[in-house]
């Protein structure tokens, strides 16, 4: 059905009040040609108010309203969408599909109806990182010569940042470049006053500079985050310190810098300032010594070194001490660099990528560029899910993706549409991939929006959620039997959270008792937690389940960028999830981009109910006492990927003194990908 005739189906119950539609067009508009027409005017009211309240974000009452229209409209396709639409965000998937799987039955938008279903299916399957059907193929690619300008030359390695975009480095051009997600190079990098020499490995420290290994110049050079060059470390040589052609770089957990020496046949460490401490590598009692070694990781305090001419992969301990063979010779030839995603080595050969289980050696080919003269030197993965390749002998940058994203398209999802000033309409748009993943680093240009097929006019973009550096945090206190104990522990974790935040966004406390109650709510800088002691009194009937939905309800309307941290002593709840369950706890959350996060206030594991909702909405745990503290937390949250935009357009629709639905259809697309969604909104009554 098309947006024009959605439109009617509801406008035709005004028409009725104030025109008196005749029967005939009634039975030719309406899903029940058998409703009377007083019937058909209090469903179109429900509705409206159903709509408006959905767009305020009040979305259980936005429910009973939808459902009160059905009443009065059975089977009403356009209503069974939006109760669909109020039952996702309020975390209950199954009767959202439900109530979009009566409207496709009906015939009624059925293509987009069926897609939809079936992505928010496969989002709540929670599929594996590396199974079956997430072999990586082509999406995009950046070819190093446009007609007759030449772009770069023979790209070595990549770096990916969080707002999307990625440096790499070329070889043949000297010089580093800075693509933006559409592939557009929007920066360029040349190093010192002489210029780069031949630079090959590049990567990037948690402070946002990088390191990019010369192999002409035998040394490491230090870039600021926007690719000005700060400073270099190592020279030609043999001795500690120096090197024969540096090529692959990591760095430990302690800031410790791992650089394979080619020519020397060895690996170089120096400390987080630069200063030569050790090498290993060469022959000995327990290790034969490197041929020539290539890439390397570093997880949980072992190094992966692979040799690209024995295809073996190696692991030492940080301190350089042979640990084992943890691949045999033959498995990785030709092997060049490792990067590290998700418990995974990424190992680039020269023509596929594997990913390699860094526990059980277990490897699976991801990706592969066929049969074509291709060198794939560098593989990592961006903020949205893709791998980007550097191939050398090909020269050329290519974007891979999961083959089901590219067939199912991207999750587009309209959050809310604010008409209060008509005919000045804002949007917030949604972007994600179908595993839930936001899509950062979008513009302007990967939108269309339209009202009933037409154009808007004056659209802009006006903000991009990715690119904002404060979240609102609401911390739920766990109240069970016996929490009283850990109060200062509690008290430390909401101070530390607090100081974090660095008097940005909104600081929530919500303590988990018989019954929620809200502690406290203000900027994070204006309480003092010394004294803190809750209002709620600990209970075996703690109620985690109301609490936390309780903790959603406020975020929604606030920050783009959210979170919730459970402070838990690591007590298990008996009751903890009476009224609402695990699945759609974890759904809510997600639906409506709230991270969790959970501090364990005592050693020990984290309850697995708990652990499973970080794991969904793509948060951590953590012991407060832990050596580096929690306040990387905020960190952690701020920088999160999140996929919303927010747009602003002058409309043309007639609203009918603020009684027509206006229908709205935005499509985005990125690459070979695309998505689309279609939803409406009122004017204001006149």
């Amino acid at each position: 059905m098309s947006a024009t005739s959605r439109g009617s189906i509801l406008a035709s119950f005004l028409a009725v009040a104030l025109f008196g539609c005749p029967a005939a067009l009634l039975e030719a508009q309406s899903a029940d040609p058998g409703l009377n027409a007083s019937d058909k005017i209090l469903a179109e009211e429900e509705f409206r108010r159903g709509v408006q309240t959905f767009n305020r974000g009040a979305f259980n009452d936005s429910i009973l309203m939808f459902e009160k229209a059905l009443s009065y409209a059975p089977g009403e396709p356009l209503i069974l969408d939006w109760l669909g639409r109020a039952y996702f965000r309020s975390g209950v998937e199954s009767s959202a599909v439900q109530q979009w799987q009566f409207a496709a039955d009906s015939g009624w938008e059925k293509t987009r109806l069926d897609q939809l279903i079936e992505t928010v299916r496969e989002r709540s399957a929670l599929l594996p990182e590396f199974g079956e059907d997430s072999r990586f193929v082509e999406a995009g690619a950046i070819a190093a010569v446009n007609g007759e300008t030449v772009l770069f030359r023979q790209p070595v390695s990549v770096v990916a940042l969080a707002d999307g975009s990625f440096w790499a480095s070329a070889y043949g051009s000297n010089e580093l470049l800075r693509f933006d997600v559409n592939g557009r190079i929007v920066a360029k990098s040349r190093g010192p006053l002489q210029g780069f020499d031949r630079p090959f490995d590049l990567i990037a420290l948690d402070d946002g500079r990088m390191l990019v290994s010369e192999v002409a110049a035998d040394r490491v050079s230090v870039l600021s985050p926007n690719g000005a060059w700060l400073s270099s470390f190592g020279k030609k040589g043999r001795g500690n310190g120096e090197f024969v052609g540096p090529q692959f770089i990591a760095v430990s957990p302690e800031g410790n810098i791992f650089v394979t020496d080619y020519g020397n046949a060895r690996v170089v460490v120096f400390d987080p300032q630069g200063a030569p401490l050790f090498s290993f590598g060469k022959k000995g009692p327990s290790f034969a010594g490197f041929t020539a070694p290539a890439g390397i990781a570093i997880v949980n305090d072992m190094a992966y070194v692979c040799d690209s001419v024995t295809g073996a992969l190696y692991r030492f301990d940080t301190s350089g001490n042979f640990y084992d063979t943890f691949l045999p010779p033959g498995s990785l030839p030709l092997a060049e660099s490792i990067r590290t995603w998700n418990g995974y080595l990424l190992v680039s050969q020269e023509n596929r990528v594997v990913a390699v289980d860094a526990e059980t050696g277990a490897m699976r080919e991801v990706a592969k560029l066929g049969n074509a003269p291709v060198r794939i030197t560098g593989a990592v993965p961006d903020a949205n899910g893709n791998l980007i390749l550097a191939d050398y002998r090909g020269d050329s940058i290519q974007i891979v993706s999961r083959i089901r994203e590219l067939v199912g398209g991207m999750f587009v999802r309209v959050q809310r549409v604010n008409a209060d000033a008509f005919p000045s309409v804002q949007l917030e748009v949604a972007v994600e991939d179908r595993n839930g993943n936001p899509v950062v680093g979008l513009d302007r240009e990967n939108f269309s929006i339209t009202e009933e097929g037409r154009a808007v006019s004056e659209l802009a973009l006006t903000g991009s959620a990715y690119v904002e550096n404060f979240c609102d945090i609401t911390v739920i206190l766990d109240r069970s039997p016996g929490s009283d104990l850990a109060m200062g522990d509690t008290r430390n974790a909401i101070d530390s959270i607090a100081k974090a935040m660095q008097g940005k966004g909104t600081l929530r406390v919500v303590s988990a008792g018989r019954f929620p109650v809200q502690e406290g709510s203000g900027p994070p800088n204006t309480g003092s937690w010394n004294a803190f002691r809750p209002k709620a009194p600990a209970s075996s009937s703690w109620a985690f389940d109301l609490a936390l939905r309780l903790s959603v309800n406020d975020l929604i309307n606030g920050a783009h960028k959210r979170a919730v941290v459970f402070l838990t002593t690591g007590a298990e709840p008996v009751n903890g999830f009476a009224k609402y369950g695990l699945t759609d706890l974890g759904s809510y959350l997600r639906n409506n981009g709230v991270t969790f996060f959970a501090v364990n206030l005592s050693q020990g594991a984290i309850a697995p109910e708990f652990s499973y909702l970080t794991r969904v909405t793509g948060g951590k745990e953590y012991y407060l006492y832990r050596p580096q503290g929690i306040g990387s937390l905020v960190k952690d949250a701020v920088e999160r990927p999140n996929g919303t935009y927010l747009f602003s357009y002058t409309s043309a629709m007639p609203t009918n003194f603020g009684r027509a639905y206006l229908p709205i259809e935005v499509e985005t697309w990125l690459m070979n990908r695309s998505g689309r969604d279609e939803t409406g909104y009122y004017a204001p009554l006149e």
